[in-house]
């Protein structure tokens, strides 16, 4: 009998090996039985589930991973089930720095999924953790192209949803078991069944190692292991979760002093303002792939601070979207026109000069239908300072066409105020994979605006671009670009910091990846950029940089860039009010370099630096942040920034000192505090904000904020100034109901 059970055991498993490829990808297996939600993959039902197998990502691509990895994906009628035995040889090796909600540093142990769920090639939502439990949530957007290093707008770690995660440790492994709720995924099925996209990536923190699934080659960028485009194809069968509706009601009380300055210039007096105020936000799912959100009063006390920055060129500079509101699915919206340059910016909407404006109500839906992405969106802003209330809109659509890695869109936008004003800008755009890593890239926009007689084929209100890439780090890699921005061109909802120019720019580069060697990748390249003005077509700025990149297998990086450039200033524009650069034709040349030590130590260390000629003059520039992970209970950040800016034949100087310290204590995965304490000379200002985190469940958060800004000293001033100019108490809580 027992061989006999043998031989019919044997045979179930063969055929279900069979099933689970004889489809058009990897079938994910229903659950035969119940799970005990403790941490523990130990349950027959984990066992039956086929495992996938990791391979080594970073740093030797193609080998067998160093640790082993037990892994299992299933599903039942609620949940997407993950399970995890993560072995090591020696458990002390085990590293685990950080309990806090959304950790973005590489220096503990991880493990996660990223699934495509639309199967788009192109966006996916991540849902990681660590030894200590921790939920880490984001989304990939533009498949994850922003690379590694530096500012990286694909990555969007805002995001929240509503999960479970547990872990556990033993003699062998840390353990991890996830629970997804279906309802918590946007995915479209036909005849019964979805396709998603699925990649699994464990960290290995002590050996500087990442492991994957599927296999995936570190030539297509530092973001290749999140690379919805790369994924496993996978499907699942006969699920249609329920769509809840989250109700999520707030209450706010608070606080803020001011201190101004008198109408007669004699005093500052104090102004009292205290606050109580309720709202609502609602969020339900229409459909598997398509999400209402409402809100009514929006309030964004608990986002933090924005960092301070020192603006050394003529241009404006872009602060990132931290409000969770407009998270879910952003990338939707993004008409991307260089840069950071967009189209539609959602930080138009309720921010003015840097300062909150009421949003009186607003709704958003996002999406699929058929196969066209769809997002849009609609709010309603209060007066503000004098400026009448306003309505902004946007609608954006997507389709795939031709293969799975090219797609056609569109979009419109509005900014229309209540005296009259409007402003409206539409586009179209398409990116068609050509052949191999070759991608063509087009984008064509309009804007329209009261007072400004434009024509529709006209050049002047219009934006114009056409690109050329390689996306490869491996062997030749290029882009070439053109691009147009028309005098009149000015999306009211967008962000800008170019206008009426023309601009051809190029990048080529070449790439190693050593197979014997301590070094992992080492790239050469050229970049060069020529921008004109459409008036007088003269140059604006000429810019030509031969630059080098190493990165160790151990994780140390170096970065550096030689600068020629050219620059037509129009018009005087200043560094401080007594400190400024005349209009003028310059040309100077400058070095950069940039050195960072391995992420997976408790002490983490960036340093960069500029210096050389600037403009009429010259600059020094000098930057060092340093990451402390003390333990898995506190984090310490500093960092300062130097700069020095010479004019000897002008008898000007400027010299800025920035610094920045970010502590964060976290007594478990729901309770956390953090302080961040900014000092900016030039703008004579020292910021304080602290937030305390209460967050018991997804949905459930009790916030206490601080906001303190005081003058760094104010010695040319007759009149005395007060200790501090804003002082801000808030207490908010939110509570999510699921119906």
């Amino acid at each position: 009998m027992k061989t006999f059970a043998g031989i019919v055991a044997s045979l179930f498993l063969a055929c279900t090996t069979f099933m689970v490829i004889a489809q058009d990808g990897l079938r994910i297996v229903p659950l035969t039985g119940e799970i005990d939600f403790d941490g523990i993959p130990s349950e027959a039902a984990w066992q039956v589930l086929p495992k996938l197998e990791l391979v080594q990502h970073y740093p030797v691509f193609g080998n067998s991973p160093t640790e082993k990895s037990d892994i299992w994906v299933g599903y039942d009628q609620h949940f997407l089930w993950v399970g995890a035995r993560l072995y090591y040889n020696d458990m002390t090796k085990v590293v685990s720095t950080s309990k806090k909600r959304d950790e973005t540093s590489d220096n503990s142990d991880s493990f996660g999924i990223i699934l495509d769920t639309f199967n788009d090639n192109e966006n996916a939502l991540a849902f990681f953790t660590m030894p200590s439990g921790l939920k880490i949530d984001f989304t990939v957007s533009n498949d994850a192209a922003g690379g590694g290093g530096g500012p990286d707008n694909t990555i969007n770690y805002t995001w929240n949803s509503y999960w479970d995660v547990k872990t556990t440790r033993d003699e062998q492994s840390w353990n991890v078991e996830m629970r997804i709720p279906l309802s918590s995924l946007r995915f479209q099925s036909v005849n019964q069944i979805a396709q998603m996209g699925l990649i699994i990536n464990r960290r290995i923190s002590h050996l500087n190692e990442i492991d994957t699934y599927p296999s995936i080659d570190r030539r297509y960028g530092g973001n290749a292991r999140m690379k919805p485009s790369l994924a496993s194809k996978v499907y699942f069968e006969n699920i249609e979760p329920r769509n809840p509706v989250y109700v999520s009601p707030y209450v706010l009380a608070g606080y803020t002093r001011n201190f101004v300055v008198n109408e007669t210039n004699t005093a500052y007096v104090k102004d009292n303002n205290p606050e109580y105020d309720a709202g609502l936000d609602v969020k339900y799912n229409i459909t598997n792939n398509l999400t209402l959100d409402l809100t009514a009063n929006t309030d964004f006390a608990q986002v933090e601070a924005d960092d301070q920055q020192v603006n050394l060129t003529r241009y404006s500079l872009f602060f990132p979207e931290k409000r969770l509101f407009f998270q879910e699915r952003s990338s939707i919206f993004s008409f991307n026109l260089g840069g950071p340059q967009e189209l539609f910016y959602s930080r138009n909407i309720g921010i003015a000069d840097g300062q909150p404006v009421r949003i009186i109500g607003g709704a958003r839906l996002v999406g699929r239908v058929g196969k066209w992405d769809l997002g849009i969106l609609n709010m309603n802003t209060a007066q503000y300072n004098g400026q009448p209330a306003e309505n902004f809109g946007v609608a954006r659509v997507r389709k795939q066409v031709i293969n799975p890695n090219s797609y056609v869109g569109a979009i419109v936008s509005s900014r229309i105020d209540f005296d009259g004003k409007y402003n409206v800008a539409y586009g179209i755009d398409g990116i068609w994979r050509m052949f191999g890593d070759d991608y063509l890239d087009v984008k064509l926009a309009q804007s329209m605006e009261s007072g400004l007689s434009s024509n529709v084929i006209s050049a002047d209100p219009s934006f114009f671009s056409v690109a050329w890439e390689r996306r490869s780090d491996k062997g030749l890699g290029y882009e070439v670009k053109y691009g147009w921005f028309g005098k009149n061109f000015n999306p009211g909802t967008g962000f800008l910091f170019n206008q009426e120019i023309r601009e051809v720019r190029g990048e080529i580069q070449y790439g190693l990846f050593p197979e014997t060697s301590s070094v992992f990748w080492r790239r050469f390249s050229l970049d060069f950029a020529y921008v004109s003005r459409l008036d007088d077509g003269k140059l604006e700025n000429l810019e030509i940089a031969p630059q080098y990149l190493m990165e160790w297998k151990n994780g140390f990086n170096l970065f550096s860039s030689f600068n020629y450039l050219r620059e037509g200033v129009v018009r005087d524009f200043h560094l401080s009010p007594n400190v400024y650069v005349p209009a003028g034709d310059y040309s100077f040349v400058n070095f950069f370099g940039n050195f960072s030590t391995p992420s997976n130590k408790k002490v983490v260390a960036n340093t960069g630096f500029e210096m050389g000629e600037f403009f009429d003059g010259n600059r020094f520039s000098a930057e060092l942040e340093t990451n402390f992970n003390i333990s898995q209970s506190f984090q310490l950040t500093g960092s300062y920034k130097y700069d020095q800016v010479k004019f000897p034949e002008r008898n000007q100087n400027f010299t800025n000192n920035l610094a920045r310290l970010k502590f964060t204590y976290m007594l478990n995965t729901h309770l956390s505090i953090s302080s961040y304490v900014q000092m900016n000379e030039r703008d004579n200002l020292v910021i304080t904000n602290l937030r305390l985190r209460y967050n018991p469940r997804d949905g459930n958060d009790f916030f206490l904020v601080f906001n303190d800004l005081r003058n760094l000293r104010d010695d040319n001033s007759t009149i005395r100034p007060p200790a501090y100019l804003t002082r801000t108490l808030m207490l908010k809580y939110t509570h999510t109901l699921i119906l």
